[in-house]
């Protein structure tokens, strides 16, 4: 039996493809998610249905988002679930999620993501958080301990800031790879985003913010000195109340906000 091959799907590593087969697993991540008509129930990268059934088994309706067409077509022809599917066969990367809003409804978001792109997806996503209720992925637990991490640790970076800026970040629960066909290489963890209504540290251009953190984190080992040299002199720095010796991982979200903030306001005068 093809390890790779799973219900007559071969999994497409192009496409990152793990598919969660675990029914414990399962139980408990959708316990997490939480399904109710209440929201605009949206999951991302259904697969083989393997959330998707028990979602469906609990609401009425849901959008999926398959860039797979193979994938895509067995979901329009399943006997249960077709008629409570809205399938758009997209890329989530480049996918319009305001689009699915419906009145009075916020979007609940989820999916078992691809390894392969969840880091550039998660910044896409964040466009739409205010619109989103929560969101619910299961990703590598490398990555749900970047999105969760504080500064001072290893795994705090960029994704971190943006992450923490936008959402509180809360890992739901570990899983091993023997969840998955093909079992991945690594162990994977489930988190749950939830969007803030005001950002705790509002900045005034997202841009800015996106380019500090890219730029201080492009250079770990660098003090910010040196490695924002080009966006601020060490007084600027200093007069911002931040130390211009420190180096990336020991600045905080907040004066993350605060570069970001005198970078604007840099740039308007």
């Amino acid at each position: 039996m093809n390890s790779k091959v799973h219900q007559g799907h071969k999994a497409r590593k192009r496409f990152g493809q793990n598919f969660l087969h675990d029914d414990y697993t399962i139980d408990q991540i959708v316990n997490a998610i939480h399904p109710t008509d209440d929201y605009t129930m949206v999951e991302i990268g259904p697969g083989l249905g393997a959330l998707t059934g028990p979602v469906c088994d609990r609401i009425q309706r849901l959008n999926v988002v398959e860039l797979d067409r193979d994938l895509a077509a067995r979901l329009e022809t399943h006997p249960f679930l077709k008629d409570k599917l809205n399938i758009h066969q997209a890329d989530a990367m480049k996918f319009d999620f305001a689009g699915l809003c419906e009145p009075g409804k916020k979007l609940k978001i989820f999916g078992n993501l691809p390894y392969n792109i969840s880091t550039q997806l998660m910044f896409h996503l964040f466009e739409f958080s205010a619109l989103v209720a929560d969101m619910h992925f299961m990703l590598q637990k490398e990555v749900v301990n970047r999105l969760a991490a504080g500064p001072g640790s290893k795994a705090y970076g960029r994704l971190s800031v943006m992450a923490q800026y936008y959402c509180e970040v809360v890992p739901v629960l570990e899983v091993g790879p023997e969840a998955f066909k093909p079992a991945p290489k690594v162990d994977s963890a489930v988190v749950r985003l939830l969007p803030y209504e005001t950002p705790p540290h509002p900045v005034k251009n997202m841009k800015d913010l996106s380019r500090v953190t890219a730029d201080a984190f492009g250079q770990r080992r660098k003090t910010i000195r040196n490695s924002l040299s080009h966006l601020f002199n060490a007084d600027e720095i200093t007069a911002l109340g931040l130390e211009p010796s420190a180096r990336p991982e020991q600045l905080t979200l907040a004066q993350y906000a605060t570069l970001a903030n005198a970078l604007t306001q840099k740039k308007e005068a």
